[in-house]
Protein backbone atom coordinates (compact mmCIF):
# COMPACT_ATOMS: atom_id res chain seq x y z
CA UNK A 1 0.00 0.00 0.00
CA UNK A 2 0.76 3.56 -0.45
CA UNK A 3 2.24 5.92 2.27
CA UNK A 4 -1.32 7.89 0.72
CA UNK A 5 -3.52 5.74 2.59
CA UNK A 6 -6.65 8.26 2.72
CA UNK A 7 -7.76 10.74 0.21
CA UNK A 8 -10.13 13.15 0.72
CA UNK A 9 -11.47 14.68 -2.06
CA UNK A 10 -14.21 17.65 -2.15
CA UNK A 11 -15.50 20.18 -4.92
CA UNK A 12 -14.47 23.10 -2.45
CA UNK A 13 -11.31 22.53 -0.63
CA UNK A 14 -9.85 25.30 1.00
CA UNK A 15 -6.00 26.31 0.74
CA UNK A 16 -3.78 29.12 0.74
CA UNK A 17 -3.81 29.42 -3.14
CA UNK A 18 -7.97 29.53 -3.14
CA UNK A 19 -10.73 27.66 -2.67
CA UNK A 20 -11.62 25.12 -5.64
CA UNK A 21 -12.23 21.23 -6.11
CA UNK A 22 -9.52 19.06 -5.01
CA UNK A 23 -8.47 15.66 -3.77
CA UNK A 24 -6.44 15.92 -0.26
CA UNK A 25 -4.08 12.59 0.14
CA UNK A 26 -3.09 11.95 3.73
CA UNK A 27 -0.52 9.72 5.20
CA UNK A 28 -2.72 8.54 8.67
CA UNK A 29 0.86 6.58 10.26
CA UNK A 30 2.11 10.68 10.30
CA UNK A 31 -0.82 12.03 10.74
CA UNK A 32 0.15 14.80 7.55
CA UNK A 33 -0.49 15.62 4.76
CA UNK A 34 0.96 14.89 1.44
CA UNK A 35 -0.18 16.31 -1.32
CA UNK A 36 -3.32 18.53 -2.85
CA UNK A 37 -4.07 17.33 -5.93
CA UNK A 38 -6.67 17.88 -9.02
CA UNK A 39 -10.16 16.81 -7.91
CA UNK A 40 -10.11 13.94 -10.23
CA UNK A 41 -6.63 12.56 -9.92
CA UNK A 42 -6.64 8.87 -9.51
CA UNK A 43 -6.14 7.86 -6.29
CA UNK A 44 -2.93 5.90 -5.05
CA UNK A 45 -3.82 1.92 -5.09
CA UNK A 46 -5.12 0.68 -1.84
CA UNK A 47 -6.27 4.22 -0.62
CA UNK A 48 -9.25 5.10 1.32
CA UNK A 49 -11.21 7.91 -0.47
CA UNK A 50 -13.66 9.94 1.67
CA UNK A 51 -15.90 11.73 -1.06
CA UNK A 52 -17.29 15.23 0.82
CA UNK A 53 -19.23 16.17 -2.54
CA UNK A 54 -19.95 19.83 -2.18
CA UNK A 55 -19.41 19.97 1.53
CA UNK A 56 -16.15 22.45 2.51
CA UNK A 57 -12.71 21.19 3.30
CA UNK A 58 -11.14 23.80 5.91
CA UNK A 59 -7.93 23.82 7.95
CA UNK A 60 -8.85 22.41 11.28
CA UNK A 61 -9.62 25.74 13.61
CA UNK A 62 -6.98 26.75 16.10
CA UNK A 63 -8.48 28.50 18.96
CA UNK A 64 -6.01 29.64 21.18
CA UNK A 65 -8.32 31.53 23.56
CA UNK A 66 -9.94 29.04 25.53
CA UNK A 67 -10.77 28.94 29.50
CA UNK A 68 -11.14 25.19 30.48
CA UNK A 69 -11.05 25.97 34.33
CA UNK A 70 -9.67 22.25 34.83
CA UNK A 71 -8.74 21.32 37.69
CA UNK A 72 -10.17 23.77 40.24
CA UNK A 73 -13.28 24.69 38.74
CA UNK A 74 -14.19 21.34 36.91
CA UNK A 75 -17.54 22.10 37.49
CA UNK A 76 -17.46 24.86 35.47
CA UNK A 77 -16.06 23.11 32.53
CA UNK A 78 -13.42 20.36 31.59
CA UNK A 79 -10.97 18.95 29.35
CA UNK A 80 -13.28 16.35 28.56
CA UNK A 81 -16.26 18.64 27.78
CA UNK A 82 -14.30 21.28 26.08
CA UNK A 83 -12.81 19.10 23.78
CA UNK A 84 -15.38 17.39 22.61
CA UNK A 85 -17.39 20.53 22.40
CA UNK A 86 -13.72 21.88 20.48
CA UNK A 87 -14.30 18.48 17.90
CA UNK A 88 -17.91 19.06 17.20
CA UNK A 89 -17.39 22.32 16.51
CA UNK A 90 -14.60 21.79 13.77
CA UNK A 91 -11.38 23.21 16.31
CA UNK A 92 -8.62 20.51 15.80
CA UNK A 93 -6.20 22.49 18.60
CA UNK A 94 -6.87 24.66 21.07
CA UNK A 95 -4.75 26.35 23.86
CA UNK A 96 -6.16 26.85 27.28
CA UNK A 97 -6.04 30.12 29.52
CA UNK A 98 -4.21 30.33 32.35
CA UNK A 99 -6.65 30.98 34.83
CA UNK A 100 -10.22 30.35 36.12
CA UNK A 101 -8.30 26.69 36.91
CA UNK A 102 -6.75 25.97 40.40
CA UNK A 103 -3.95 26.16 40.61
CA UNK A 104 -2.97 29.08 37.71
CA UNK A 105 -0.46 27.71 35.11
CA UNK A 106 1.77 30.48 36.70
CA UNK A 107 4.54 28.07 37.87
CA UNK A 108 6.09 25.42 36.06
CA UNK A 109 4.80 23.01 38.76
CA UNK A 110 1.60 24.31 38.00
CA UNK A 111 1.92 23.30 34.30
CA UNK A 112 2.50 20.08 34.81
CA UNK A 113 -0.88 19.57 37.16
CA UNK A 114 -2.67 20.86 34.34
CA UNK A 115 -0.83 18.48 31.45
CA UNK A 116 -1.65 15.90 33.78
CA UNK A 117 -5.63 16.47 33.99
CA UNK A 118 -6.04 17.17 30.21
CA UNK A 119 -3.80 14.03 28.94
CA UNK A 120 -6.61 11.50 29.11
CA UNK A 121 -9.55 13.31 27.93
CA UNK A 122 -8.43 15.64 25.26
CA UNK A 123 -10.24 14.96 22.13
CA UNK A 124 -8.29 17.50 20.13
CA UNK A 125 -4.68 18.78 20.58
CA UNK A 126 -4.08 20.78 23.88
CA UNK A 127 -1.45 23.14 24.68
CA UNK A 128 -1.24 25.83 27.14
CA UNK A 129 -0.53 29.50 27.73
CA UNK A 130 1.43 30.32 30.78
CA UNK A 131 0.63 32.97 33.23
CA UNK A 132 2.08 36.29 34.41
CA UNK A 133 1.30 38.02 37.93
CA UNK A 134 3.09 40.19 40.70
CA UNK A 135 6.20 38.11 42.04
CA UNK A 136 6.69 35.34 39.41
CA UNK A 137 8.37 36.84 36.85
CA UNK A 138 11.70 34.35 38.24
CA UNK A 139 8.48 31.91 36.91
CA UNK A 140 8.55 32.92 33.14
CA UNK A 141 11.95 31.34 31.91
CA UNK A 142 10.78 27.61 33.84
CA UNK A 143 7.75 27.92 32.16
CA UNK A 144 8.76 29.05 28.71
CA UNK A 145 11.71 26.35 28.79
CA UNK A 146 8.85 23.88 29.79
CA UNK A 147 6.80 24.70 26.44
CA UNK A 148 4.27 27.24 26.82
CA UNK A 149 2.97 29.17 24.13
CA UNK A 150 3.42 32.75 25.79
CA UNK A 151 2.49 34.46 29.04
CA UNK A 152 -1.07 35.75 29.92
CA UNK A 153 -1.75 38.82 32.19
CA UNK A 154 -4.23 41.05 32.89
CA UNK A 155 -3.65 45.30 33.28
CA UNK A 156 -7.07 44.80 35.00
CA UNK A 157 -8.98 42.76 37.86
CA UNK A 158 -9.24 39.52 36.26
CA UNK A 159 -12.21 37.91 38.62
CA UNK A 160 -10.63 35.34 40.40
CA UNK A 161 -8.06 35.93 43.18
CA UNK A 162 -5.44 33.45 42.70
CA UNK A 163 -4.90 35.72 39.13
CA UNK A 164 -4.25 39.22 40.17
CA UNK A 165 -3.34 41.99 37.79
CA UNK A 166 -0.29 43.42 36.79
CA UNK A 167 1.01 47.04 37.96
CA UNK A 168 2.28 49.39 35.65
CA UNK A 169 6.01 48.28 37.42
CA UNK A 170 4.95 44.69 37.17
CA UNK A 171 4.25 45.20 33.09
CA UNK A 172 7.49 46.98 32.81
CA UNK A 173 9.16 43.66 34.61
CA UNK A 174 7.14 41.16 33.01
CA UNK A 175 7.52 42.54 29.67
CA UNK A 176 10.85 43.25 29.66
CA UNK A 177 11.78 39.32 30.72
CA UNK A 178 9.64 38.20 28.11
CA UNK A 179 11.50 40.01 25.41
CA UNK A 180 14.88 38.24 26.33
CA UNK A 181 12.88 34.85 26.07
CA UNK A 182 11.70 36.50 22.71
CA UNK A 183 8.66 34.80 23.96
CA UNK A 184 4.94 36.50 23.46
CA UNK A 185 2.66 38.45 25.81
CA UNK A 186 -0.64 38.59 25.50
CA UNK A 187 -2.73 40.74 27.45
CA UNK A 188 -6.63 41.39 28.56
CA UNK A 189 -6.56 45.12 27.89
CA UNK A 190 -8.85 47.18 30.30
CA UNK A 191 -7.22 50.18 32.13
CA UNK A 192 -8.47 49.95 35.73
CA UNK A 193 -8.80 53.66 36.20
CA UNK A 194 -11.19 54.14 33.45
CA UNK A 195 -13.15 51.43 34.72
CA UNK A 196 -12.77 52.48 38.73
CA UNK A 197 -14.26 56.01 36.96
CA UNK A 198 -16.79 54.93 34.76
CA UNK A 199 -20.18 54.24 36.83
CA UNK A 200 -21.00 51.18 38.04
CA UNK A 201 -24.48 50.51 39.00
CA UNK A 202 -25.36 46.49 38.69
CA UNK A 203 -28.45 45.67 38.40
CA UNK A 204 -30.53 43.81 35.18
CA UNK A 205 -29.77 46.96 32.23
CA UNK A 206 -27.64 46.03 29.85
CA UNK A 207 -26.81 49.39 29.11
CA UNK A 208 -25.50 49.88 32.22
CA UNK A 209 -23.14 47.19 32.49
CA UNK A 210 -21.91 48.47 28.92
CA UNK A 211 -21.17 51.78 30.47
CA UNK A 212 -19.09 50.37 33.47
CA UNK A 213 -16.41 49.40 30.80
CA UNK A 214 -16.26 52.36 28.66
CA UNK A 215 -13.98 51.64 24.80
CA UNK A 216 -11.76 54.71 26.92
CA UNK A 217 -10.54 51.83 29.26
CA UNK A 218 -9.90 49.44 26.50
CA UNK A 219 -7.93 52.62 24.13
CA UNK A 220 -5.65 53.56 26.81
CA UNK A 221 -4.69 50.50 27.87
CA UNK A 222 -4.07 49.11 24.04
CA UNK A 223 -1.85 52.62 23.66
CA UNK A 224 0.25 51.70 26.84
CA UNK A 225 1.09 48.20 25.76
CA UNK A 226 1.88 49.30 22.12
CA UNK A 227 4.64 51.93 23.95
CA UNK A 228 5.75 48.91 25.87
CA UNK A 229 6.43 46.87 22.61
CA UNK A 230 7.74 49.69 21.13
CA UNK A 231 10.09 50.88 23.76
CA UNK A 232 11.55 46.69 25.29
CA UNK A 233 10.72 45.02 21.67
CA UNK A 234 8.51 42.67 23.40
CA UNK A 235 5.90 41.09 21.18
CA UNK A 236 2.81 41.78 22.26
CA UNK A 237 -1.06 40.93 21.22
CA UNK A 238 -3.78 42.11 22.22
CA UNK A 239 -6.77 39.73 23.64
CA UNK A 240 -10.90 39.70 22.64
CA UNK A 241 -10.53 43.43 20.84
CA UNK A 242 -14.24 44.90 21.16
CA UNK A 243 -13.29 48.84 21.27
CA UNK A 244 -12.92 49.69 17.26
CA UNK A 245 -11.30 53.27 18.53
CA UNK A 246 -8.35 51.31 19.47
CA UNK A 247 -8.00 50.14 15.83
CA UNK A 248 -5.84 53.19 13.89
CA UNK A 249 -3.27 52.92 17.22
CA UNK A 250 -2.95 49.35 16.11
CA UNK A 251 -3.14 49.84 12.44
CA UNK A 252 -0.12 53.25 12.96
CA UNK A 253 1.95 50.45 15.50
CA UNK A 254 2.00 47.74 13.02
CA UNK A 255 3.33 50.19 10.10
CA UNK A 256 5.81 51.27 12.09
CA UNK A 257 6.87 48.07 12.55
CA UNK A 258 5.78 47.80 16.29
CA UNK A 259 5.30 44.04 17.05
CA UNK A 260 1.99 44.45 18.09
CA UNK A 261 -0.97 41.85 16.70
CA UNK A 262 -4.64 41.27 18.08
CA UNK A 263 -7.67 38.87 17.85
CA UNK A 264 -11.07 39.46 18.39
CA UNK A 265 -14.17 36.94 19.41
CA UNK A 266 -17.08 35.39 17.30
CA UNK A 267 -19.62 37.35 19.74
CA UNK A 268 -18.09 40.77 19.08
CA UNK A 269 -18.65 39.92 14.84
CA UNK A 270 -22.21 38.64 15.43
CA UNK A 271 -23.83 39.95 18.59
CA UNK A 272 -24.98 43.68 19.20
CA UNK A 273 -25.64 45.52 22.09
CA UNK A 274 -28.55 46.41 20.75
CA UNK A 275 -30.00 42.99 20.77
CA UNK A 276 -28.81 42.06 24.69
CA UNK A 277 -32.06 41.77 26.56
CA UNK A 278 -32.00 43.39 30.04
CA UNK A 279 -31.30 40.32 32.44
CA UNK A 280 -29.61 37.58 29.71
CA UNK A 281 -26.35 38.05 31.59
CA UNK A 282 -25.05 35.10 29.07
CA UNK A 283 -24.17 38.21 27.16
CA UNK A 284 -21.95 39.13 29.76
CA UNK A 285 -18.07 39.56 28.77
CA UNK A 286 -15.09 41.85 29.55
CA UNK A 287 -14.84 43.71 27.43
CA UNK A 288 -18.60 43.99 26.64
CA UNK A 289 -20.19 43.25 23.32
CA UNK A 290 -20.83 46.88 21.85
CA UNK A 291 -23.09 48.63 19.29
CA UNK A 292 -23.55 47.93 15.86
CA UNK A 293 -21.12 50.66 14.28
CA UNK A 294 -18.65 49.36 16.25
CA UNK A 295 -18.88 45.69 15.05
CA UNK A 296 -18.72 47.32 11.36
CA UNK A 297 -15.28 48.70 12.28
CA UNK A 298 -14.31 45.49 13.83
CA UNK A 299 -15.21 43.59 10.32
CA UNK A 300 -13.44 46.31 8.50
CA UNK A 301 -10.48 45.50 10.18
CA UNK A 302 -10.19 41.72 9.93
CA UNK A 303 -10.78 42.63 6.03
CA UNK A 304 -7.17 44.72 5.97
CA UNK A 305 -5.58 42.89 8.54
CA UNK A 306 -5.61 45.26 11.36
CA UNK A 307 -6.84 42.26 13.20
CA UNK A 308 -5.23 39.03 12.88
CA UNK A 309 -7.58 36.39 14.06
CA UNK A 310 -10.13 35.38 15.47
CA UNK A 311 -10.62 33.18 18.81
CA UNK A 312 -14.04 32.08 20.98
CA UNK A 313 -12.67 33.38 24.51
CA UNK A 314 -14.70 30.43 25.90
CA UNK A 315 -15.32 31.24 29.30
CA UNK A 316 -18.11 29.10 30.75
CA UNK A 317 -19.45 28.85 34.45
CA UNK A 318 -22.03 27.02 36.21
CA UNK A 319 -25.51 28.00 35.56
CA UNK A 320 -25.99 30.02 38.68
CA UNK A 321 -23.66 32.06 38.29
CA UNK A 322 -25.52 33.77 35.47
CA UNK A 323 -28.08 35.64 37.47
CA UNK A 324 -29.86 38.75 36.32
CA UNK A 325 -27.53 40.76 37.42
CA UNK A 326 -25.22 42.23 34.77
CA UNK A 327 -23.28 43.64 37.97
CA UNK A 328 -22.80 40.24 39.99
CA UNK A 329 -23.01 37.70 37.44
CA UNK A 330 -20.21 35.68 36.27
CA UNK A 331 -18.69 37.25 32.74
CA UNK A 332 -18.00 34.68 29.82
CA UNK A 333 -19.82 33.64 27.09
CA UNK A 334 -19.78 29.98 25.98
CA UNK A 335 -19.22 29.43 22.25
CA UNK A 336 -16.35 26.78 21.25
CA UNK A 337 -18.61 24.68 19.46
CA UNK A 338 -20.42 27.55 17.48
CA UNK A 339 -17.59 30.02 16.51
CA UNK A 340 -17.20 28.48 12.65
CA UNK A 341 -20.92 28.66 12.08
CA UNK A 342 -21.56 31.95 13.82
CA UNK A 343 -18.45 33.74 12.21
CA UNK A 344 -19.37 31.84 8.83
CA UNK A 345 -23.29 33.56 9.45
CA UNK A 346 -21.94 36.80 9.22
CA UNK A 347 -19.18 36.98 7.06
CA UNK A 348 -21.43 35.35 4.38
CA UNK A 349 -23.63 37.76 4.48
CA UNK A 350 -21.12 40.66 4.34
CA UNK A 351 -19.44 38.88 1.23
CA UNK A 352 -16.47 37.38 2.61
CA UNK A 353 -15.40 33.71 1.46
CA UNK A 354 -14.78 30.87 3.39
CA UNK A 355 -10.91 31.42 2.61
CA UNK A 356 -11.68 34.44 4.73
CA UNK A 357 -12.82 32.71 7.68
CA UNK A 358 -10.09 29.61 7.87
CA UNK A 359 -7.58 32.62 7.89
CA UNK A 360 -9.25 34.18 10.75
CA UNK A 361 -9.84 31.68 12.61
CA UNK A 362 -7.35 28.52 11.85
CA UNK A 363 -3.90 30.42 9.81
CA UNK A 364 -4.19 33.54 11.82
CA UNK A 365 -4.26 31.78 15.30
CA UNK A 366 -1.88 28.79 14.18
CA UNK A 367 0.97 31.97 13.21
CA UNK A 368 0.51 33.60 16.34
CA UNK A 369 1.49 30.33 18.64
CA UNK A 370 3.83 29.44 16.31
CA UNK A 371 1.77 26.22 15.42
CA UNK A 372 4.05 25.71 12.04
CA UNK A 373 1.99 22.13 11.27
CA UNK A 374 -1.43 24.08 11.82
CA UNK A 375 -3.52 26.14 9.52
CA UNK A 376 -3.47 25.25 6.22
CA UNK A 377 -4.66 22.63 4.07
CA UNK A 378 -1.16 21.84 1.75
CA UNK A 379 1.70 19.47 2.07
CA UNK A 380 3.71 18.92 5.08
CA UNK A 381 0.93 20.38 7.35
CA UNK A 382 -0.81 17.79 10.35
CA UNK A 383 -3.84 16.24 8.27
CA UNK A 384 -6.07 18.28 10.25
CA UNK A 385 -9.94 19.38 8.83
CA UNK A 386 -13.33 20.74 9.71
CA UNK A 387 -16.02 19.42 6.91
CA UNK A 388 -18.36 21.95 6.46
CA UNK A 389 -21.87 22.19 4.63
CA UNK A 390 -21.82 26.15 4.14
CA UNK A 391 -25.21 26.41 2.73
CA UNK A 392 -26.82 24.54 5.68
CA UNK A 393 -28.65 26.05 8.21
CA UNK A 394 -29.53 25.12 12.03
CA UNK A 395 -30.98 26.74 15.02
CA UNK A 396 -29.40 26.45 18.25
CA UNK A 397 -30.20 23.92 20.51
CA UNK A 398 -28.19 24.49 24.20
CA UNK A 399 -28.90 20.52 25.34
CA UNK A 400 -27.06 19.73 21.88
CA UNK A 401 -23.65 21.47 22.60
CA UNK A 402 -21.06 19.85 24.55
CA UNK A 403 -19.66 22.31 26.87
CA UNK A 404 -20.36 21.07 30.04
CA UNK A 405 -22.97 23.67 31.01
CA UNK A 406 -25.88 24.14 28.39
CA UNK A 407 -25.17 28.36 28.90
CA UNK A 408 -25.04 30.15 25.56
CA UNK A 409 -25.97 33.62 24.15
CA UNK A 410 -26.75 31.60 21.02
CA UNK A 411 -29.60 30.06 22.21
CA UNK A 412 -32.57 29.69 19.63
CA UNK A 413 -30.20 31.41 16.88
CA UNK A 414 -30.45 30.33 13.11
CA UNK A 415 -26.89 29.99 12.11
CA UNK A 416 -26.01 28.85 8.46
CA UNK A 417 -22.65 26.10 8.09
CA UNK A 418 -23.05 22.49 9.69
CA UNK A 419 -20.00 20.69 10.57
CA UNK A 420 -20.29 17.64 9.38
CA UNK A 421 -16.78 15.97 10.31
CA UNK A 422 -14.34 16.99 11.61
CA UNK A 423 -10.61 15.41 11.69
CA UNK A 424 -7.32 14.86 13.90
CA UNK A 425 -4.10 13.88 12.06
CA UNK A 426 -6.02 11.71 9.47
CA UNK A 427 -8.37 10.80 11.86
CA UNK A 428 -12.04 11.29 11.91
CA UNK A 429 -12.52 12.81 15.30
CA UNK A 430 -16.41 13.99 14.79
CA UNK A 431 -19.19 13.19 12.73
CA UNK A 432 -22.33 14.98 13.05
CA UNK A 433 -21.97 16.12 16.26
CA UNK A 434 -20.90 12.57 17.65
CA UNK A 435 -17.56 12.25 19.43
CA UNK A 436 -15.12 9.35 18.78
CA UNK A 437 -15.02 7.05 21.74
CA UNK A 438 -11.50 7.28 22.69
CA UNK A 439 -9.73 10.65 22.83
CA UNK A 440 -7.23 11.04 20.04
CA UNK A 441 -5.52 14.64 21.37
CA UNK A 442 -2.27 15.16 21.85
CA UNK A 443 -0.50 18.02 24.62
CA UNK A 444 1.78 20.59 22.56
CA UNK A 445 4.13 22.20 23.42
CA UNK A 446 5.91 25.53 22.01
CA UNK A 447 7.89 24.76 18.58
CA UNK A 448 12.06 26.33 18.89
CA UNK A 449 11.79 26.45 15.14
CA UNK A 450 10.16 26.65 12.27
Amino acid sequence: MSTEDLVLRSTRVVTPEGTRPASVAVAVAGGTITAVRPYEAEPPPGATVVDLGDDALLPGLVDTHVHVNDPGRTAWEGFRTATRAAAAGGVTTLLDMPLNSIPPTTTAAHLRVKQDVARPGAHVDVGFWGGAVPGNTGDLRPLHDAGVFGFKAFLSPSGVEEFPALGPGDLEAVAARVADLDGLLIVHAEDPAHLERAPQRGGPRYADFLASRPRAAENEAVARLVAVSRRLGTRVHILHLSSSDALPLIAAAKAEGVAVTAETCPHFLTLTAEEVPDGATEFKCCPPIREAANQDALWAALADGTIDCVVSDHSPCTTDLKVPDFGTAWGGIASLQLGLPAVWTAARRRGHTLGDVARWMSTGPAALAGLHRKGAVEPGRDADFAVLAPEAAFTVDPGALHHRNHVTAYAGKTLHGVVRSTWLRGRRIARDGALAEQPAGLLLERQRSA
